[in-house]
C-alpha cells in the first residue's frame, strides 16, 4: 500500500529563493546531520524549509530559515553563491503565504527570538533576528508587537541603521545590501 502524500493541499508554488524540493521532507533530513551546523546543515535547512512551505506550513518554514541563518558559515562558502542568506526567501514567504495557512505573528516571533538569543554566535543571530523582525514589520504592518514584553522588560526596538550597523560588523560581506534590497522590495 502506498502512503498518501504529505502535501495536504495542492502543492504551493515553490519559493524561488529556496532550492527546489518536490518531495516532502521530514525533520530527519536535518537531524541526520547531528551537531554539524556548517554548509551541509545550511543547505538541508533550506531544502526542508521549501518542503514545509510547499506543504502549507509557512510558520514552520520560517523556523527552518531561522536555523539556516544560524548556520556556522563564514560567508565564503560555495553554497552561499547559489543560495545566499535567506532574507529574500523570508520576504517572499511573508508576502506569499495563503491566509488559511498558519503563519502566526512573525513580528512577535522575531522580537522574542532577538531578545532571548543564546548559544553559539548569539550576537550575530540576535541582529539577524532583528533584521527579520524589521522585514515582518514592513511586510505585515498590521501585526502588533508584544507590547507587554517591550514595557515589562524595557526592550527597545532597533532602527534600521542600528540593525544595519550590527550586521555590517558581525555578518557576511554583502549581507546588509541583501537585507536592504529585501526591505525595499517589501515597501520599506
Amino acid at each position: 500500500m502506498v502512503p498518501p502524500p504529505l502535501f495536504h493541499l495542492p502543492a504551493l508554488e515553490a519559493c524561488p529563493y529556496l532550492p527546489r524540493q518536490d518531495e516532502p521532507l521530514s525533520a530527519a533530513s536535518v537531524a541526520v546531520l547531528g551537531e554539524e551546523r556548517g554548509a551541509d546543515f545550511y543547505l538541508a535547512a533550506l531544502h526542508y524549509a521549501q518542503s514545509l512551505w510547499r506543504q502549507g506550513f509557512p510558520a514552520r518554514s520560517i523556523l527552518l530559515l531561522n536555523r539556516a541563518l544560524g548556520a556556522e558559515l563564514e560567508g565564503s562558502e560555495p553554497v552561499l553563491r547559489q543560495w545566499p542568506l535567506p532574507y529574500l526567501a523570508i520576504g517572499w514567504l511573508l508576502k506569499n503565504h495563503w491566509p488559511e495557512h498558519f503563519i502566526g505573528n512573525p513580528r512577535r516571533h522575531w522580537q522574542h527570538l532577538a531578545t532571548r538569543m543564546s548559544g553559539p554566535r548569539a550576537e550575530l543571530r540576535t541582529w539577524r533576528a532583528w533584521a527579520c523582525w524589521r522585514m515582518a514589520c514592513v511586510a505585515l504592518p498590521d501585526l502588533p508587537a508584544d507590547e507587554k514584553q517591550l514595557a515589562g522588560e524595557g526592550v527597545r526596538e532597533p532602527g534600521e541603521e542600528q540593525i544595519a550597523g550590527h550586521l555590517e560588523r558581525l555578518g557576511h560581506p554583502g549581507e546588509v545590501g541583501l537585507w536592504r534590497e529585501v526591505l525595499e522590495g517589501l515597501g520599506g
